[in-house]
């Protein structure tokens, strides 16, 4: 079964799906009032994002540190990314992206 990356408005989906058209119910079903931007049929069966495009380095456990900083913060977003920051030396934009995925992962 082939994977599909679906772009809308607000999202990237990564789904297998039979077909084209079966990828893009798939979208519409899960986010129906975002509009497909890009649909393509990947060439693998597998996906794979490139830690150090987004800037992550294997020298700290981020996850661990990224709770850790949210729990800390009580949860607060904001104060959990200057916490990161100060402990990590990272930008704002790279503190940001971990504190926000460890947020979606339910720290």
């Amino acid at each position: 079964m082939p994977l599909y990356e679906i772009e809308t408005d607000g999202h990237i989906i990564i789904t297998w799906a039979d077909d084209q058209e079966a990828a893009q119910v798939v979208a519409e079903n899960s986010y129906p009032m975002e509009t497909i931007k890009r649909m393509v049929k990947r060439p693998r069966d597998s996906w794979v994002i490139s830690k150090s495009v987004l800037g992550i380095k294997d020298e700290v456990d981020l996850c661990t540190v990224a709770r850790d900083c949210l729990s800390k913060a009580s949860g607060d977003k904001v104060n959990a990314i200057r916490l990161y920051m100060g402990e990590t030396g990272v930008d704002l934009d790279q503190a940001r992206k971990v504190i926000e995925s460890n947020m979606v992962m339910g720290w």
